[in-house]
């Protein structure tokens, strides 16, 4: 006779749902101020520059209407829709970090969300800047789907190799993860069709520097809060 596996009641699944959009909009709260604040005084400045130097090319061009869409005023109202996009992102890496971790069946806790959050950073950050590279208002750009559609590949190609490579011990598994990681960028991005930019150089690179270590920050930091909240709740939970 077999025995009927014994499956999770409705309350048990409510609880755990409640525990993960918790951690994940306290997580994503707390390192989503403390990015916009970094932000704030590290690529912000960089943006501002940048389009002083666009709108001069602008204002030298033949006047054309173009219909830009909503963009917040200057000063606190820009500052505030900053860290609210901030924030949104920040939560956006805690839930991906959460199901990432519970469908790996992995013990969270920060040391290993942190390996989780490097490995996120990895896919979503290196590998995908190393194509295209985080960009400043009137930098060349090529055409917007080919752009999109390459960071994807990349960003999912990253996650599955390394999935592999780390998680798999077969040989052929490695060379797979090896493979995916490698193919986007044998491919090559799209690039503009000309080089042209308004932006020196110098400010450009700073920029591109400047928003990998904010986007690593905030993986790191989405990791450390998920992992030291989830266990904060599960005690929680144990002692009730």
């Amino acid at each position: 006779m077999t025995r009927a596996t014994p499956r999770a009641s409705p309350t048990t699944n409510a609880a755990v749902i409640h525990r993960i959009l918790a951690v994940a909009l306290i997580a994503g709260l707390v390192a989503g101020l403390a990015v916009a604040a970094l932000q704030h005084v590290t690529t912000t400045p960089l943006i501002v520059a940048a389009e002083v130097f666009e709108e001069a090319q602008h204002a030298h061009e033949p006047a054309t209407v173009e219909d830009e869409g909503w963009k917040p005023a200057e000063g606190a109202p820009r500052t505030l829709a900053t860290a609210i996009a901030t924030i949104a992102v920040a939560t956006g890496y805690a839930l991906i970090l959460l199901a990432a971790m519970l469908i790996a069946g992995e013990e969270i806790e920060p040391g290993r969300a942190l390996i989780f959050a490097a490995c996120g950073f990895a896919a979503t950050g290196l590998a995908t800047g190393l194509g295209l590279a985080p960009q400043l208002p009137g930098a060349a750009e090529a055409e917007l789907f080919a752009r999109q559609f390459w960071w994807v590949s990349a960003a999912a190609g990253a996650a599955g190799g390394l999935f592999l490579l780390l998680r798999r011990k077969e040989p052929l598994a490695k060379v797979a993860g090896l493979a995916l990681i490698v193919a986007p960028h044998v491919v090559g991005a799209p690039q503009p069709a000309a080089p042209a930019s308004t932006v020196p150089a110098e400010l450009a690179a700073r920029f591109a520097a400047s928003s990998l270590a904010v986007q690593a920050v905030t993986w790191c930091l989405a990791g450390a809060l998920v992992g030291m909240l989830w266990r904060k709740f599960v005690a929680r939970e144990a002692s009730r």
